[in-house]
């Protein structure tokens, strides 16, 4: 048994775990919206993040998927940082910093000089990853019953 997280690209045969993740993970946080139209990248992940300049990682632990992330580019320098989830199984043992330090380094990999995301004020462990990170706040929303935080981290030359 491998009790370290091995971080790789996504492939497409991870799909499905990939959509089991990301569904436990919200449902754990109270911040699942409920299935529709809004996650349809996840249904196309290789033209919706690789094949468009961005990256879709995920997190193996024992040979199973406990966490993942992605890179959507918005230009030339900026990617937004999105679906990032740690199996709440498995929350606590430092993968989310694990999956977010590989994915700030592979936006500097692919010269993004700037991070954008979201998160709700439900996802209370994220918020603590972002800011322990250097993100800093850029506005709030609503969507539906969510209270949303924008953040953004200039990223190191």
């Amino acid at each position: 048994m491998d009790d370290k997280l091995i971080i790789r690209r996504y492939l497409s045969a991870d799909h499905d775990a990939v959509w089991d993740l990301h569904n436990a993970a919200l449902r754990d946080t109270g911040a699942h919206l409920g299935n529709g139209p809004w996650d349809d990248d996840l249904h196309r992940i290789e033209s919706a993040y690789l094949e468009a300049g961005g990256e879709f990682l995920v997190g193996e632990f024992d040979g199973r998927i406990v966490a993942m992330g992605a890179l959507k580019p918005v230009d030339a320098g900026m990617a937004e940082m999105k679906r990032m989830r740690v199996d709440p199984a498995f929350q606590q043992r430092g993968f989310g910093q694990e999956m977010l330090s590989a994915l700030e380094a592979r936006a500097r990999a692919l010269r993004f000089r700037k991070l954008v995301l979201d998160t709700s004020t439900r996802q209370k462990a994220a918020l603590r990853l972002y800011q322990k990170n250097g993100y800093r706040e850029t506005g709030r929303r609503k969507i539906r019953h969510l209270d949303l935080i924008d953040f953004e981290k200039q990223l190191d030359e």
